[in-house]
């Protein structure tokens, strides 16, 4: 069941990357070019909300079922770079970065100006693609 949710786990992180993308640069271009913010522009913001939380719930399972989740977390693991980075610096940070995407969105439902709404996605989207891609276990997730 652990090998299941770690290969649903990184498999998603390639849709939930790409929703982001596609809604940080939608919004992007939105902003550039002022046009007004239309409700397909807030569906695109939900797309990426909507994936990320969707990985969110998955990473939960995994770092709850995996030997190197929570069972991993003590003194000796904050030792080892690639230990800790799996029981404490990728859930965390992917959190937070979570938490950014989701205030980006709720900031851009309330907002009136259509500017603002579109720079609210693609500034939150942006620093939490950023927050992603910097915990991301590169050496596992390419092999």
């Amino acid at each position: 069941m652990t090998t299941g949710f770690q290969h649903l786990h990184s498999f998603l992180a390639y849709i939930v990357l790409a929703g982001i993308i596609f809604s940080f640069i939608s919004a992007l271009i939105g902003a550039l070019s002022g046009k007004e913010f239309s409700e397909k522009d807030r569906k695109f913001g939900l797309i990426g909300m909507i994936l990320a939380h969707i990985q969110l719930l998955v990473g939960i399972g995994v770092y709850f079922l995996s030997p190197v989740g929570l069972s991993n977390l003590s003194g000796e693991t904050m030792g080892d770079s690639m230990s800790r980075l799996y029981a404490l610096e990728h859930p965390l940070i992917n959190i937070i970065a979570i938490a950014l995407i989701t205030i980006g969105y709720s900031r851009a439902k309330k907002l009136t100006e259509s500017k603002s709404r579109f720079r609210s996605i693609y500034m939150f989207y942006g620093v939490a693609f950023i927050l992603i891609l910097s915990r991301i276990p590169w050496d596992a997730w390419l092999n």
